[in-house]
């Protein structure tokens, strides 16, 4: 009779702690609690779908019922290791959760824990999907497992703990198993595949391994499904018209697309990707964990341990991360994953998708308020490094007045350097409202505060800004460092020149002695009509500058 065929999954399911994949935090403590001889009574193993939760569990119980043991290294020769192995054997109980979720089930096993294990040392009960019990269930099994006999190991299974009663959580020692990084996966499926004696591409490896999403099951049934399908030579071609994935290159293109802001190149790589039956949910999910490996490249260097991917990967990903910072990275990010919840109940994928893209190239562009200043900071250092480096040009000697009968000096004396032209009162006033109106697209509420406030002085560098006494309580809401900098910021763009701001209230700002802001000069008129106020030059560039009208003259 001809051998009956094993999948890959079972064939190669770990027998060894040593042989388990990305789960060394749990195999490492299973084995030094078994070396210690400090073995607890209830286990609880909690992690998604295909990535060795049964299987540690079945090497656990090895270990304890080995006839070498309890030992972290059971020998797979004996009579209690194949049994186990081969999930036949009587003091190994494997129980599925779903099926076998009623208090009745429970109180039977409660009732078979008193007897003794038949062979091995312990009576070993694994029960998977614990969640599926139903809380009658839980409460039949709660003083059993807080106080079983000496004989008796618990080992739970769960791919959802929020629904494990915290009663049983708080009696077990729980494991949380990872999801198996790409490259692990790709690692093994490389083992697989020569001791198959099969040829496969490293793409095609590598897509198979994003495609797992970290389980090492889905990877070996990927694996196994490939074999019959293409034989013993698979390509990348193979794997992506199999299951409907898109190719690396692909999502390549399309990053290099949003990062260089050419929003028809990637638009057109998403319709050819569509019409060929590609799934677009997959694709948004792919394009994210590639920005993703982008973000820890702009952020951390190039660190290939913290890249979720194969190594092949690595230098495009070093490549495109040369051309853009993290900030933009964030943006687009932000962009992609804002669509991805509402793509997966859209009636038209390929139109979200399509906005999102246009939104991300969008985002990619933007520079926040946070940046133009750092950017104008460095200018002005720039600026100023440059001025201390020009040689200053000697001062022109002043003429020297002297009398007739005056003998002529020796050297002529030089002129004290002239004040600087004092600043007009509509320059100041135009200036503040252009301020004012920038802060309120940041701060809208900060703009409201500040409605009415006026320059009272300007001397020095130094601008007081005052307040109407009635509204003397809004200063202490605008007046905070990130306020003041960005008006400070552009009353320089205005005033081309360095400005201190100052709040106070107005009747307390007391007059300057050589007040330095000036009115335009011109000869006062007496304004009695609203015809009169509306031609005065001086009230035309006030209404102008705060979009106003004259509504009522007062005497």
């Amino acid at each position: 009779m001809a051998q009956q065929y094993q999948v890959l999954a079972r064939k190669w399911r770990p027998q060894q702690f040593d042989e388990v994949v990305g789960q060394d935090h749990v195999a490492t403590t299973l084995k030094n609690a078994i070396a210690q001889s400090r073995l607890a009574h209830a286990y609880l193993f909690v992690g998604p779908r295909g990535i060795g939760k049964t299987s540690i569990a079945r090497i656990f119980a090895k270990a304890l019922n080995c006839v070498k043991g309890p030992t972290a290294t059971p020998c797979d020769q004996c009579d209690n290791c194949r049994e186990i192995a081969n999930g036949n054997s009587l003091d190994v109980l494997e129980i599925d959760g779903a099926s076998n979720n009623g208090v009745e089930q429970v109180r039977e096993l409660r009732d078979t824990c008193r007897y003794t294990p038949a062979r091995g040392k312990f009576k070993i009960y694994i029960i998977d999907e614990v969640h599926m019990l139903t809380t009658a269930a839980f409460n039949a099994l709660l003083k059993t497992l807080e106080e079983p006999p000496a004989h008796v190991k618990f080992i739970f299974a769960t791919t959802d703990p929020q629904k494990v009663l915290p009663t049983i959580l708080s009696r077990c020692q729980r494991f949380d198993l990872r999801r198996i990084p790409a490259a692990l996966l790709v690692k093994h499926l490389k083992k697989i595949t020569k001791d198959e004696k099969v040829t496969i591409q490293e793409a095609a490896l590598a897509a198979i391994a994003r495609g797992a999403e970290g389980g090492m099951r889905d990877a070996e049934s990927t694996l196994d499904q490939l074999i019959a399908f293409c034989g013993d030579k698979i390509t990348e071609k193979d794997v992506l018209s199999v299951f409907g994935l898109v190719a690396h290159e692909k999502i390549a293109a399309l990053t290099d697309a949003i990062i260089d802001g050419q929003t028809n190149v990637a638009l057109k790589t998403l319709k050819d990707l569509d019409e060929i039956g590609k799934d677009l949910q997959r694709l948004l999910a792919d394009l994210l964990d590639h920005y993703r490996n982008l973000l820890v490249l702009t952020i951390g260097g190039a660190d290939a341990e913290l890249i979720d991917g194969p190594d092949t990967e690595l230098e495009l990903l070093k490549q495109q991360a040369s051309r853009i910072d993290a900030d933009a990275v964030l943006r687009i990010i932000d962009a992609l994953a804002g669509a991805e919840g509402r793509l997966r109940y859209a009636l038209s994928k390929r139109i979200y998708f399509e906005i999102a893209l246009v939104r991300a190239i969008k985002a990619r562009e933007m520079i926040d308020l946070e940046g133009v200043l750092k950017k104008l900071n460095a200018l002005k250092g720039q600026l100023a490094a440059a001025s201390d480096e020009a040689p200053a040009a000697p001062p022109a000697p002043a003429p020297v007045l002297r009398s007739p009968s005056t003998p002529p000096a020796t050297a002529p004396l030089t002129a004290p350097t002239p004040p600087a032209a004092p600043l007009a009162a509509p320059a100041l006033a135009e200036a503040w409202t252009y301020a004012v109106e920038h802060l309120g697209k940041v701060t809208p509420l900060a703009k409201t505060y500040l409605i009415g406030t006026q320059p009272l002085s300007y001397q020095a560098g130094k601008l007081i800004v005052g307040f109407d006494p009635e509204f003397a309580e809004r200063r202490e809401f605008v007046d905070t460092a990130r306020n003041r900098d960005i008006l400070q910021t552009k009353l320089k763009e205005k005033l081309h020149t360095e400005v201190v701001l100052q709040f106070a209230v107005a009747d307390s700002v007391a007059p300057s002695p050589q007040p330095t802001v000036v009115a335009a000069e011109r000869p006062a008129a007496k304004l009695t009509s609203v015809a009169d106020f509306k031609n005065d030059p001086l009230i035309k560039q006030a209404l102008e500058i705060f979009k106003g009208q004259i509504v009522e003259v007062r005497k």
